[in-house]
């Protein structure tokens, strides 16, 4: 009887072999998480999610489910993992720290409870997934910056236009900007879209299975509105559904923070500023009046320009008449980056659905100019969930390491801050301050924390 060889499953060797594999819990399942982190990290076979936590009683009880049907798809799309495996459920994130079997965790909560969760977690000796922007205050960040080198844990913020999958357009025009394809850098622009306002102002009971205290976490105690939280809506519902924290100031900044994240991280890459941040910052902004009951309850700013200067003399200008995207002006040319459906191989760009290309310069061939191996040659990530995953098993840094983010994050601050303040401010970088006795900047580089919820 002749003996035929086995055929053994590529996932019981190498990164995804079982005892590799990275046991993942998700704090948070909102829109983000069950939208996109969810989504990605079911592609991997170094991860498998084991957990999930929500202040919000119906979305985690709904949330091991939807994890599951991620699962069936990506083993129809590319053989993933099956998923038939216990999904333990928690309501309150600091039981699932205290789960042995967690070895990371995917934080994917408001702007407001970032910090804190993350700070625990790397105490907790969880590797952190951090949703953007960092935090809610400059002090913050510097309070999670310290606890994260302190523990050594692997921290990725979710910048993703940094990574090749879904937009490798970021990276390529980064590395033109760097390696002077448009001359020496003086001016980028930023465009912003812009929050409305509104909001419904009337008071509601709490809802049952919410947990509201905790989800005000460290912010003051303010009555429950549903446009103040989110919307009751769970499982796929939630991806369609943006919720009304993002227009309260009292847990993020609007769009500065939100979008400003993403698009100031890319500009820091592309002028090598990763690490420093702005000198000068001044600016203006329409913020909706909320002083009585007939004006609407979201108050984060509206239509905006915002400046900076740079210690290497460039230029930044954020403005919400501009497009959504970054034109990078330099001596030589332009180059514009946006998000959109781009292959870096197609040739010239196409333009996208929303009339907006994704990739394009004021000399369309240098977009295919060959980095040569004496040039600047970026990080390349192939997509920021599987680059965090790898780091953990490598113990390399990733793509948006903690210290980036919080570099990022701080200049997002900054310019809510010459909004509010209409005038302008004077920062230094290198020490994290003023540059300029500024009482009144100074008092907005923190905000009073609620002990039972704080660090």
């Amino acid at each position: 009887m002749s003996e035929f060889p086995s055929i053994v499953p590529s996932t019981v060797f190498g990164k995804s072999a079982p005892s590799n594999r990275i046991q993942v819990g998700i704090i948070g399942c909102g829109r983000n998480a069950i939208g996109h982190d969810i989504p990605q990290l079911a592609r991997f076979g170094e991860a498998r999610i084991i957990a999930v936590c929500d202040v919000d009683s119906d979305r985690a009880d709904a949330c091991s489910e939807i994890i599951r049907e991620n699962y069936v798809a990506a083993i129809q799309e590319n053989g993933g993992l099956r998923g038939d495996w216990e999904i333990a459920v928690y309501y309150d994130y600091r039981e699932m720290l205290l789960n042995k079997e967690v070895d990371a965790v995917v934080i994917s909560l408001p702007d407001h409870q970032h910090a804190v969760v993350c700070v625990h977690a790397v105490q907790a000796g969880k590797h952190v997934y951090l949703q953007k922007p960092a935090t809610l205050t400059i002090e913050e960040g510097k309070i999670l910056r310290d606890a994260v080198l302190a523990t050594g844990k692997i921290v990725q913020l979710g910048s993703q236009q940094r990574s090749l999958d879904p937009w490798p357009q970021f990276k390529r025009a980064a590395e033109l900007v760097r390696n002077g394809r448009i001359g020496q850098l003086q001016q980028i622009e930023i465009g912003l879209p812009v929050d409305p306002a509104g909001g419904n102002r009337i008071l509601q009971p709490i809802p049952g299975g919410l947990n509201y205290d905790a989800w005000l976490g460290t912010t003051p105690e303010v009555p429950f509105m549903e446009d103040r939280v989110h919307n009751r809506s769970k499982g796929r519902d939630t991806i369609h559904n943006r919720p009304g924290w993002l227009r309260c100031e009292q847990f993020g900044g609007g769009m500065i923070t939100n979008w400003g994240s993403h698009h100031i991280d890319i500009a820091h890459w592309a002028m090598d500023m990763e690490y420093s941040g702005p000198i000068e910052i001044w600016g203006k902004a329409i913020f909706p009046q909320t002083d009585n009951k007939y004006d609407g309850l979201w108050d984060v700013h509206g239509k905006c320009r915002t400046e900076a200067l740079y210690a290497n003399g460039v230029h930044m200008i954020i403005s919400s008449e501009s497009p959504n995207g970054i034109r990078f002006i330099g001596t030589d040319g332009w180059i514009w980056v946006a998000r959109g459906a781009y292959n870096l191989n197609q040739g010239l760009p196409i333009i996208g659905r929303n009339g907006i290309y994704p990739l394009y310069a004021s000399n369309p061939s240098l977009l295919s100019s060959v980095i040569a191996a004496h040039e600047v040659q970026l990080y390349e990530s192939p997509e920021q969930h599987l680059n965090w995953l790898e780091c953990i098993q490598t113990e390399q840094q990733p793509i948006a390491p903690i210290e980036v983010g919080h570099r990022t994050c701080s200049t997002c601050l900054l310019h809510w801050m010459s909004m509010k303040l209409e005038k302008k401010i004077y920062w230094d970088p290198s020490r994290e301050t003023f540059s300029k006795p500024d009482p009144e900047a100074t008092a907005l580089l923190s905000r009073p924390r609620r002990k039972a919820y704080d660090f």
